[in-house]
């Protein structure tokens, strides 16, 4: 059964082992720039809002170097981890399209009634600002597609400041799309509907099912004219400019510390390390002499299993940069993904991936490699003991990421305990998929929704058009047999049981390409309402709606969605 191996090799198995802010609190140089805002307002194109109850504080501008430059003109930025600089209000009129009130109530703590308040969508787009916010970027480098692209940063974000909830959670808040900053290069600061929809509904989507990610509190649309080359081929066409209110606990990534190694800012690099242990990691004591070593450890293990998370739902990031991997290990900076339908350990989301670098199956060893640039940023603060011991955490990473897809592939299949075999049943049934190119979320939703008889006996209903393409496989009833086996050692379990299981963890929708289009066409033309149903269905992924069915979230794909194509470009 080598046949069969092959999608543990290439898939199940894709890793290879390898080596409010009081004045006392500012500096002296920070007073100065705190009252020097106050007092001449360098937001001239700006203005604050104070009916909106939600304060900012900058925290982080207090404790982190700040660029000694001001504004956003694109420049090489030394000695430092943000850039004061101010936002670019799109150009009226903004039409607030969609606003997550998960997020509002129960991380903002807002009243929904906010969102009728004649400046909610300035606030929110950049045009004026929240109280407390004083707006920047954050300076980082990164590998891109495998190459050390230097200084890159929040070309079109900006961080209004932190946010501390009822519950004590603390979110910073980001722009994105709103304007030029010194990290813009040649770009000019502006996001299209387009990429603001499917970063909008796919943050939310990712949160609902469980995956670790940052989230989206609202979409402003507008009419101001955008210009994009969508493949890079010379057709430069216009669109229209959007902007998306995320959040998330750190904006930090691994580009964040690569750049202050590059630049040799050993100081700047164990400032913001240090910080950013104290601030996010607080199991870590600041005196642990190795604390830098554990630090390491937490962002491999939780980097192996959030790679896992992704490869349980089908998901393809499309731009695993280094500048795009976060250090507490959550889904950041959506653009080119994918959710894959016609299983394929190839699938690769992003048309700019011309050598499928970033395909769905290479990402656990992407991993490795953006794992493995963090510790080359770490290294100059690391005894060569430490260096070490780092190294023999990079090694257990295959390990760790191996079992991490293991535990959530069986609970996928409705497993209970462990079973010497249950890894091959997973790639057996993988292998199955891949020859038949049956759909990656409706087979396993699908097989939470047939009964154990049926599979036996091969009566499976049309309507489960997933496994009837797996039916048609001459090794299907194989599985089925080596399926059924494994359930049957399940002592007092009963096949209710293990569908009411398996439907808890496997989704019946995801945010499909075709249906994140067909949602972007009709806000091109201002009609929101499929985003709208989009981000209804989206909330509750696991469970069937009448409304999602009808618009047939869980059908198979229409025709016309094979030849959809997503970039870079946004």
């Amino acid at each position: 059964m080598t046949k069969h191996g092959f999608t543990l090799f290439v898939f199940f198995s894709a890793v290879a082992s390898a080596t409010c802010v009081d004045e006392q609190d500012f500096c002296e140089s920070k007073s100065c720039y705190k009252r020097e805002f106050e007092q001449n307002n360098f937001y001239t194109n700006v203005q604050t809002y104070g009916e909106i109850p939600l304060t900012l504080s900058q925290k982080l501008l207090d404790a982190l170097p700040l660029d000694e430059v001001d504004g956003h003109v694109p420049r090489t930025v030394n000695r430092c981890v943000f850039s004061e600089c101010q936002p670019t209000p799109l150009k009226e009129p903004l039409t607030l399209a969609a606003v997550s009130q998960d997020v509002l109530r129960n991380i903002l703590d807002l009243n929904e009634s906010v969102i009728q308040k004649e400046d909610f969508v300035l606030c929110v787009s950049g045009g004026k600002l929240f109280p407390g916010s004083i707006p920047f970027a954050h300076r980082y480098g990164g590998h891109q597609f495998g190459y050390w692209a230097g200084q890159l940063g929040d070309g079109r974000a900006h961080l209004l400041g932190e946010y501390t909830n009822r519950k004590g959670e603390r979110w910073e808040l980001q722009l994105k799309g709103s304007g030029k900053t010194p990290y813009s290069r040649s770009g000019d600061g502006r996001a299209v509907i387009r990429s603001s929809v499917r970063e909008f509904l796919c943050s939310e989507a990712m949160h609902f099912l469980g995956v670790p990610t940052s989230r989206a509190l609202s979409l402003v649309v507008s009419e101001e004219p955008v210009w994009r080359d969508l493949f890079y081929n010379g057709n430069v066409i216009k669109e229209r400019g959007a902007v998306v209110l995320r959040l998330a606990r750190s904006w930090f990534r691994i580009g964040s510390l690569e750049i202050l190694t590059r630049t040799r800012e050993f100081d700047v690099l164990r400032t913001l390390l240090d910080f950013i242990i104290k601030e996010y990691f607080k199991s870590i004591a600041m005196d642990d002499p190795d604390k830098y070593v554990v630090f390491f450890s937490g962002v491999v293990n939780e980097t192996a299993h959030l790679i896992a998370q992704w490869m349980s739902v089908g998901f393809a990031h499309g731009v695993c940069n280094t500048d795009n991997f976060s250090l507490l290990s959550i889904t950041i900076d959506y653009g080119p993904f994918g959710f894959m339908e016609s299983y394929d350990p190839n699938f690769v989301p992003n048309t700019s991936d011309d050598e499928g670098r970033y395909s769905i199956g290479a990402q656990a060893n992407v991993g490795l490699f953006n794992l493995q640039k963090l510790l080359e940023a770490l290294k100059p603060l690391l005894t060569s003991d430490q260096l070490s011991q780092c190294m023999q955490i990079l090694r257990q990473y295959s390990q760790t990421y191996h079992q991490r897809f293991h535990e959530l592939f069986k609970a996928k299949l409705g497993f209970l305990g462990n079973q010497e075999k249950d890894s091959y049943v997973i790639a057996f049934l993988l292998k199955l998929m891949e020859d038949t190119g049956a759909d990656f979320t409706m087979t396993f939703r699908q097989l939470s929704e047939v009964t154990l008889s049926q599979l036996q006996t091969g009566s499976i209903p049309a309507s489960m058009w997933a496994l009837s393409d797996l039916l048609s496989h001459e090794y299907f009833r194989d599985w089925v047999q080596l399926y059924s086996k494994r359930l049957s050692r399940m002592e007092s379990d009963s096949d209710a049981a293990r569908q009411h299981r398996m439907q808890g963890v496997n989704p019946r929708y995801v945010l499909r390409n075709w249906m994140a289009e067909s949602a972007i066409r009709k806000a091109e033309g201002n009609d929101f309402s499929e985003v709208a149903l989009l981000q209804k269905t989206l909330t509750e992924p696991f469970v069937e709606q009448e409304e999602a069915e009808r618009a047939g979230y869980s059908s198979k794909p229409p025709s016309w969605a094979q030849q959809l194509r997503v970039s870079c470009s946004s």
